[in-house]
Protein backbone atom coordinates (compact mmCIF):
# COMPACT_ATOMS: atom_id res chain seq x y z
CA UNK A 1 0.00 0.00 0.00
CA UNK A 2 1.48 3.18 -0.88
CA UNK A 3 -0.27 6.04 0.42
CA UNK A 4 -1.30 9.35 -0.65
CA UNK A 5 -3.34 12.71 0.55
CA UNK A 6 -6.57 10.67 -0.62
CA UNK A 7 -5.86 7.93 1.30
CA UNK A 8 -8.77 8.25 3.53
CA UNK A 9 -8.05 7.26 7.38
CA UNK A 10 -10.32 5.27 9.75
CA UNK A 11 -10.20 5.97 13.59
CA UNK A 12 -11.32 3.88 16.37
CA UNK A 13 -12.03 5.38 19.43
CA UNK A 14 -13.39 8.80 19.67
CA UNK A 15 -11.09 9.45 23.39
CA UNK A 16 -8.18 11.45 24.17
CA UNK A 17 -5.79 9.35 21.80
CA UNK A 18 -8.32 8.75 19.07
CA UNK A 19 -8.92 12.29 18.95
CA UNK A 20 -5.69 13.57 18.91
CA UNK A 21 -4.57 10.90 15.78
CA UNK A 22 -8.03 11.31 14.20
CA UNK A 23 -6.59 15.56 14.00
CA UNK A 24 -2.79 14.35 13.68
CA UNK A 25 -4.22 13.26 10.07
CA UNK A 26 -6.52 15.21 9.10
CA UNK A 27 -4.11 18.27 9.56
CA UNK A 28 -2.35 16.23 7.46
CA UNK A 29 -4.65 16.65 4.45
CA UNK A 30 -6.56 13.26 4.51
CA UNK A 31 -10.44 12.72 5.26
CA UNK A 32 -10.87 10.83 8.28
CA UNK A 33 -13.31 8.59 9.76
CA UNK A 34 -14.06 8.35 13.69
CA UNK A 35 -15.65 5.50 15.01
CA UNK A 36 -17.23 5.15 18.55
CA UNK A 37 -20.33 3.21 19.57
CA UNK A 38 -21.29 5.72 22.05
CA UNK A 39 -22.56 8.77 20.62
CA UNK A 40 -22.07 11.17 23.90
CA UNK A 41 -18.00 10.31 23.37
CA UNK A 42 -18.58 11.42 20.37
CA UNK A 43 -19.98 14.89 21.31
CA UNK A 44 -16.65 14.97 23.26
CA UNK A 45 -14.62 14.17 20.55
CA UNK A 46 -16.40 16.98 18.46
CA UNK A 47 -16.00 19.45 21.05
CA UNK A 48 -12.23 18.81 21.83
CA UNK A 49 -11.27 19.00 18.16
CA UNK A 50 -12.90 22.51 17.75
CA UNK A 51 -11.24 23.11 21.09
CA UNK A 52 -7.54 22.17 20.12
CA UNK A 53 -8.08 24.08 16.22
CA UNK A 54 -9.60 27.13 18.11
CA UNK A 55 -6.57 26.94 20.30
CA UNK A 56 -3.95 26.29 17.32
CA UNK A 57 -5.60 29.47 15.51
CA UNK A 58 -5.04 31.39 18.70
CA UNK A 59 -1.27 30.59 18.81
CA UNK A 60 -1.13 31.27 15.09
CA UNK A 61 0.08 27.94 14.15
CA UNK A 62 -3.54 27.56 11.99
CA UNK A 63 -5.64 30.22 10.21
CA UNK A 64 -9.32 30.27 10.91
CA UNK A 65 -9.85 29.00 7.56
CA UNK A 66 -7.15 26.23 7.94
CA UNK A 67 -8.69 25.24 10.84
CA UNK A 68 -12.29 24.92 9.53
CA UNK A 69 -10.73 22.39 6.75
CA UNK A 70 -9.49 20.38 9.12
CA UNK A 71 -12.72 19.92 11.08
CA UNK A 72 -14.31 19.31 8.04
CA UNK A 73 -12.03 16.57 6.83
CA UNK A 74 -13.27 14.56 10.44
CA UNK A 75 -16.47 12.28 10.20
CA UNK A 76 -18.15 10.95 13.27
CA UNK A 77 -19.66 7.20 12.34
CA UNK A 78 -21.31 5.21 14.36
CA UNK A 79 -21.20 2.18 12.32
CA UNK A 80 -17.90 -0.16 11.09
CA UNK A 81 -19.87 -0.21 7.54
CA UNK A 82 -18.04 3.28 6.90
CA UNK A 83 -14.58 1.88 7.32
CA UNK A 84 -15.09 0.10 3.65
CA UNK A 85 -13.29 2.75 1.39
CA UNK A 86 -10.68 2.89 4.48
CA UNK A 87 -6.93 2.80 3.44
CA UNK A 88 -5.47 2.85 7.01
CA UNK A 89 -7.39 2.20 10.08
CA UNK A 90 -6.09 3.22 13.53
CA UNK A 91 -7.39 1.43 16.51
CA UNK A 92 -7.28 3.30 19.80
CA UNK A 93 -9.60 1.63 22.49
CA UNK A 94 -8.80 0.01 25.73
CA UNK A 95 -6.03 -1.94 26.46
CA UNK A 96 -7.90 -5.24 26.19
CA UNK A 97 -6.00 -8.53 24.27
CA UNK A 98 -9.76 -10.40 23.04
CA UNK A 99 -11.77 -6.87 22.47
CA UNK A 100 -9.29 -5.94 19.87
CA UNK A 101 -9.15 -9.00 18.51
CA UNK A 102 -12.57 -8.91 17.93
CA UNK A 103 -12.35 -5.77 16.95
CA UNK A 104 -10.13 -6.32 13.97
CA UNK A 105 -12.02 -9.65 13.38
CA UNK A 106 -14.83 -7.55 12.36
CA UNK A 107 -13.45 -4.85 10.72
CA UNK A 108 -11.95 -7.28 8.14
CA UNK A 109 -14.71 -8.77 6.78
CA UNK A 110 -15.90 -5.00 5.91
CA UNK A 111 -12.32 -3.66 4.07
CA UNK A 112 -10.25 -4.30 1.38
CA UNK A 113 -7.46 -6.64 1.14
CA UNK A 114 -5.83 -3.72 0.47
CA UNK A 115 -6.52 -1.75 3.49
CA UNK A 116 -3.90 -1.39 6.24
CA UNK A 117 -4.20 -2.59 9.95
CA UNK A 118 -3.13 -0.64 12.98
CA UNK A 119 -3.37 -0.61 16.33
CA UNK A 120 -2.20 2.01 19.12
CA UNK A 121 -1.68 -0.01 21.45
CA UNK A 122 0.94 0.90 24.31
CA UNK A 123 1.66 -2.48 25.42
CA UNK A 124 0.01 -5.52 23.91
CA UNK A 125 1.50 -7.94 21.51
CA UNK A 126 1.66 -7.14 17.71
CA UNK A 127 1.25 -10.60 16.92
CA UNK A 128 -1.12 -11.66 19.91
CA UNK A 129 -3.92 -8.80 18.30
CA UNK A 130 -3.10 -10.08 14.52
CA UNK A 131 -3.85 -13.73 15.21
CA UNK A 132 -7.49 -12.63 14.87
CA UNK A 133 -6.87 -11.89 10.93
CA UNK A 134 -6.97 -13.78 8.45
CA UNK A 135 -4.26 -11.71 7.02
CA UNK A 136 -1.84 -10.79 9.44
CA UNK A 137 0.84 -9.48 7.13
CA UNK A 138 -1.11 -5.85 7.00
CA UNK A 139 -0.87 -5.45 10.79
CA UNK A 140 1.19 -3.05 12.60
CA UNK A 141 1.49 -1.42 15.66
CA UNK A 142 1.47 2.40 15.36
CA UNK A 143 1.95 3.67 18.69
CA UNK A 144 1.37 7.48 19.57
CA UNK A 145 2.03 9.41 22.73
CA UNK A 146 -0.53 11.85 25.09
CA UNK A 147 -1.77 14.32 23.68
CA UNK A 148 -1.01 13.02 20.04
CA UNK A 149 -1.34 16.13 18.34
CA UNK A 150 1.45 17.55 20.36
CA UNK A 151 3.98 14.67 20.85
CA UNK A 152 5.79 14.13 18.40
CA UNK A 153 6.97 10.57 18.90
CA UNK A 154 5.48 7.25 16.93
CA UNK A 155 6.80 4.30 17.60
CA UNK A 156 6.12 1.47 14.61
CA UNK A 157 6.15 -1.63 15.52
CA UNK A 158 5.79 -4.78 12.90
CA UNK A 159 4.42 -7.72 14.04
CA UNK A 160 6.42 -11.31 13.03
CA UNK A 161 3.98 -11.81 9.86
CA UNK A 162 3.81 -7.86 9.32
CA UNK A 163 5.07 -7.63 5.31
CA UNK A 164 8.00 -5.39 5.51
CA UNK A 165 6.90 -3.29 2.64
CA UNK A 166 3.82 -2.37 4.85
CA UNK A 167 6.10 -1.03 7.44
CA UNK A 168 8.31 1.21 5.33
CA UNK A 169 4.86 2.76 3.79
CA UNK A 170 3.53 3.25 7.39
CA UNK A 171 6.80 4.62 8.43
CA UNK A 172 6.85 6.92 5.72
CA UNK A 173 3.97 8.08 5.73
CA UNK A 174 3.66 8.90 9.47
CA UNK A 175 6.70 11.13 9.35
CA UNK A 176 5.09 12.67 6.15
CA UNK A 177 2.47 13.62 9.13
CA UNK A 178 5.33 15.35 11.19
CA UNK A 179 5.99 13.17 13.23
CA UNK A 180 9.21 11.30 14.76
CA UNK A 181 9.38 7.99 14.21
CA UNK A 182 11.11 4.82 15.58
CA UNK A 183 11.43 1.76 14.98
CA UNK A 184 10.89 -1.26 17.50
CA UNK A 185 10.45 -4.91 17.75
CA UNK A 186 7.29 -6.35 19.44
CA UNK A 187 7.93 -6.80 22.48
CA UNK A 188 6.32 -5.76 25.97
CA UNK A 189 6.36 -2.10 26.22
CA UNK A 190 7.83 -1.80 22.78
CA UNK A 191 11.24 1.19 24.07
CA UNK A 192 9.40 3.82 25.75
CA UNK A 193 6.88 1.97 28.09
CA UNK A 194 9.78 -0.76 28.38
CA UNK A 195 12.55 1.51 29.36
CA UNK A 196 10.45 3.94 31.77
CA UNK A 197 8.99 1.48 33.91
CA UNK A 198 11.99 1.86 36.08
CA UNK A 199 11.43 5.64 36.42
CA UNK A 200 8.23 4.80 38.25
CA UNK A 201 9.28 1.63 39.67
CA UNK A 202 12.21 2.40 41.04
CA UNK A 203 10.55 5.63 42.66
CA UNK A 204 8.12 3.55 44.48
CA UNK A 205 10.37 1.11 45.68
CA UNK A 206 12.80 4.45 47.41
CA UNK A 207 9.60 5.37 48.88
CA UNK A 208 8.41 2.15 50.20
CA UNK A 209 12.10 1.94 52.05
CA UNK A 210 11.35 5.08 53.68
CA UNK A 211 14.06 6.90 52.07
CA UNK A 212 12.97 10.35 51.76
CA UNK A 213 9.85 10.00 53.97
CA UNK A 214 8.71 12.27 56.96
CA UNK A 215 5.62 10.71 59.06
CA UNK A 216 2.98 12.21 56.79
CA UNK A 217 4.09 9.87 53.89
CA UNK A 218 3.39 12.87 51.13
CA UNK A 219 7.00 14.26 51.94
CA UNK A 220 8.43 10.96 50.60
CA UNK A 221 6.91 11.42 46.75
CA UNK A 222 7.33 15.16 47.18
CA UNK A 223 10.96 14.68 47.77
CA UNK A 224 11.77 12.39 45.50
CA UNK A 225 9.66 14.02 42.72
CA UNK A 226 12.38 17.02 43.83
CA UNK A 227 15.71 15.18 43.31
CA UNK A 228 14.74 13.91 39.67
CA UNK A 229 13.82 17.85 38.57
CA UNK A 230 16.87 19.19 41.34
CA UNK A 231 19.51 17.06 39.64
CA UNK A 232 18.20 15.51 36.94
CA UNK A 233 16.21 18.37 34.81
CA UNK A 234 13.42 16.17 34.78
CA UNK A 235 10.39 18.27 33.70
CA UNK A 236 8.06 15.98 36.34
CA UNK A 237 8.94 13.72 38.98
CA UNK A 238 7.67 10.70 38.80
CA UNK A 239 5.00 10.55 41.35
CA UNK A 240 3.71 13.64 39.70
CA UNK A 241 3.96 12.14 36.20
CA UNK A 242 1.87 9.00 37.34
CA UNK A 243 -0.56 11.05 38.71
CA UNK A 244 -0.96 13.00 35.35
CA UNK A 245 -0.99 9.85 33.11
CA UNK A 246 -3.47 8.33 35.60
CA UNK A 247 -2.19 5.44 38.25
CA UNK A 248 -4.83 3.18 36.30
CA UNK A 249 -3.59 3.31 33.01
CA UNK A 250 0.06 3.61 34.46
CA UNK A 251 -0.21 0.13 36.82
CA UNK A 252 -2.29 -1.76 34.39
CA UNK A 253 0.84 -0.90 31.70
CA UNK A 254 2.96 -2.04 34.41
CA UNK A 255 1.05 -5.10 35.18
CA UNK A 256 0.91 -6.15 31.48
CA UNK A 257 4.48 -5.52 30.63
CA UNK A 258 5.61 -7.61 33.76
CA UNK A 259 3.15 -10.37 32.61
CA UNK A 260 4.32 -10.77 29.50
CA UNK A 261 7.59 -10.71 30.24
CA UNK A 262 7.25 -14.13 32.34
CA UNK A 263 7.36 -12.06 35.14
CA UNK A 264 10.59 -10.43 35.51
CA UNK A 265 11.47 -9.16 38.52
CA UNK A 266 12.62 -6.07 36.78
CA UNK A 267 8.91 -4.98 36.14
CA UNK A 268 7.46 -6.35 39.27
CA UNK A 269 4.25 -4.04 39.73
CA UNK A 270 4.33 -2.74 43.60
CA UNK A 271 1.85 -2.80 46.11
CA UNK A 272 1.99 0.83 46.92
CA UNK A 273 0.49 1.48 43.33
CA UNK A 274 -1.80 -1.75 43.49
CA UNK A 275 -3.23 0.17 46.44
CA UNK A 276 -3.74 3.09 45.10
CA UNK A 277 -5.20 1.45 41.94
CA UNK A 278 -7.60 -0.50 44.18
CA UNK A 279 -8.18 2.40 45.74
CA UNK A 280 -9.29 4.13 42.88
CA UNK A 281 -7.08 6.76 43.27
CA UNK A 282 -6.32 7.78 39.95
CA UNK A 283 -4.35 11.05 39.99
CA UNK A 284 -5.60 14.35 39.00
CA UNK A 285 -8.73 12.59 36.87
CA UNK A 286 -9.96 11.64 40.35
CA UNK A 287 -8.97 14.42 42.47
CA UNK A 288 -6.22 12.26 44.51
CA UNK A 289 -3.04 9.88 43.84
CA UNK A 290 0.07 10.26 45.31
CA UNK A 291 -0.67 13.65 46.17
CA UNK A 292 -4.27 15.50 46.82
CA UNK A 293 -5.47 17.92 44.45
CA UNK A 294 -8.60 19.22 46.31
CA UNK A 295 -9.31 22.68 46.74
CA UNK A 296 -7.88 24.12 49.70
CA UNK A 297 -4.78 20.85 50.45
CA UNK A 298 -1.72 22.62 50.39
CA UNK A 299 0.87 20.28 48.41
CA UNK A 300 3.84 18.34 50.34
CA UNK A 301 6.74 19.92 50.70
CA UNK A 302 9.94 18.26 50.26
CA UNK A 303 13.09 17.42 51.87
CA UNK A 304 15.93 19.46 50.55
CA UNK A 305 18.93 17.44 51.30
CA UNK A 306 21.58 17.48 48.38
CA UNK A 307 23.32 14.33 50.04
CA UNK A 308 20.26 12.34 50.14
CA UNK A 309 18.48 13.92 46.40
CA UNK A 310 21.26 13.48 44.69
CA UNK A 311 21.50 8.96 45.85
CA UNK A 312 17.69 9.17 44.86
CA UNK A 313 18.08 10.72 41.50
CA UNK A 314 21.56 8.49 40.71
CA UNK A 315 19.62 5.00 41.76
CA UNK A 316 16.74 5.71 39.28
CA UNK A 317 18.86 7.43 36.03
CA UNK A 318 21.17 4.31 36.80
CA UNK A 319 18.14 1.99 36.86
CA UNK A 320 16.67 3.69 33.71
CA UNK A 321 20.10 3.51 31.53
CA UNK A 322 20.33 -0.34 32.77
CA UNK A 323 17.45 -0.58 31.23
CA UNK A 324 18.11 1.19 27.89
CA UNK A 325 21.52 -0.83 27.79
CA UNK A 326 19.57 -3.99 28.36
CA UNK A 327 17.07 -3.04 25.47
CA UNK A 328 19.65 -2.32 22.95
CA UNK A 329 21.40 -5.07 23.89
CA UNK A 330 18.50 -7.76 22.81
CA UNK A 331 18.04 -5.25 19.66
CA UNK A 332 14.71 -4.40 20.36
CA UNK A 333 15.77 -1.20 18.69
CA UNK A 334 18.78 1.14 17.34
CA UNK A 335 20.55 3.02 20.06
CA UNK A 336 19.51 6.18 18.15
CA UNK A 337 15.99 5.44 18.39
CA UNK A 338 15.90 4.26 21.98
CA UNK A 339 17.01 7.28 23.26
CA UNK A 340 15.03 9.52 20.52
CA UNK A 341 12.37 8.02 21.99
CA UNK A 342 12.85 8.33 25.48
CA UNK A 343 13.67 12.20 24.57
CA UNK A 344 10.41 12.68 22.49
CA UNK A 345 8.45 10.24 23.84
CA UNK A 346 8.06 11.08 27.51
CA UNK A 347 10.19 14.53 27.21
CA UNK A 348 13.54 13.18 28.75
CA UNK A 349 15.88 15.60 29.09
CA UNK A 350 18.48 13.47 27.67
CA UNK A 351 19.13 9.95 25.64
CA UNK A 352 19.66 7.18 28.23
CA UNK A 353 22.63 6.28 26.52
CA UNK A 354 24.41 9.48 25.78
CA UNK A 355 23.88 10.16 29.53
CA UNK A 356 25.47 6.64 30.09
CA UNK A 357 28.43 7.79 28.26
CA UNK A 358 28.68 11.48 29.77
CA UNK A 359 28.08 9.71 33.99
CA UNK A 360 30.91 6.80 32.47
CA UNK A 361 29.77 3.09 31.61
CA UNK A 362 31.87 1.97 34.47
CA UNK A 363 30.44 3.56 36.94
CA UNK A 364 26.92 3.07 35.86
CA UNK A 365 27.87 -0.98 35.84
CA UNK A 366 29.34 0.07 39.38
CA UNK A 367 26.01 1.16 40.70
CA UNK A 368 24.10 -1.37 39.61
CA UNK A 369 26.63 -4.53 40.67
CA UNK A 370 26.34 -2.01 44.74
CA UNK A 371 22.60 -2.57 44.47
CA UNK A 372 22.74 -6.11 43.41
CA UNK A 373 24.57 -6.79 45.99
CA UNK A 374 22.85 -5.11 48.55
CA UNK A 375 19.26 -6.46 47.74
CA UNK A 376 20.46 -9.71 46.12
CA UNK A 377 17.21 -9.39 43.47
CA UNK A 378 17.02 -9.73 39.75
CA UNK A 379 15.66 -6.24 39.96
CA UNK A 380 18.95 -4.78 39.88
CA UNK A 381 20.41 -7.44 37.79
CA UNK A 382 23.13 -5.62 35.34
CA UNK A 383 22.78 -5.27 31.82
CA UNK A 384 24.86 -7.57 30.25
CA UNK A 385 25.34 -5.37 27.70
CA UNK A 386 27.92 -3.37 30.18
CA UNK A 387 29.71 -6.67 30.78
CA UNK A 388 29.74 -6.98 27.31
CA UNK A 389 31.23 -3.53 26.24
CA UNK A 390 33.57 -4.08 29.09
CA UNK A 391 35.11 -7.38 27.42
CA UNK A 392 35.35 -5.57 23.77
CA UNK A 393 37.05 -2.57 25.32
CA UNK A 394 34.33 -0.08 24.38
CA UNK A 395 34.12 2.68 26.95
CA UNK A 396 30.77 4.21 25.44
CA UNK A 397 27.99 3.96 23.20
CA UNK A 398 28.59 6.59 21.17
CA UNK A 399 32.15 5.97 19.74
Amino acid sequence: MTFSKKSVVGIVGSGAMGTGIAQVAAMAGHNVLMFDTNITALGKAKFSLELNLQKAVEKHKLKQEEANTVFSRINLIQSLQNFADCDLIIEAIIEDLKIKQQLFHDIENIVSKDCVLATNTSSLSIASISSALQIPKRFLGIHFFNPAHIMPLVEIIPGILTDTAIVADCKKLIDEWGKLTVLAKDTPGFIVNRVARSFYGEAIRIYEEGFADLPDGQAGFATIDWAMKEFGGFKMGPFELMDFIGNDINYKVTESVWEQFFYEPRFKPSLTQKRLFEAKLFGHKSGKGYYNYSDGVAMPVAIKNKAAGEIIFSRILTMLINEAADTLYLKIATKEDIDLAMTKGVNYPKGLLKWADEIGIDKCLGTMEKLYAEYNEDRYRPSTMFRKMKREGKTKFYE
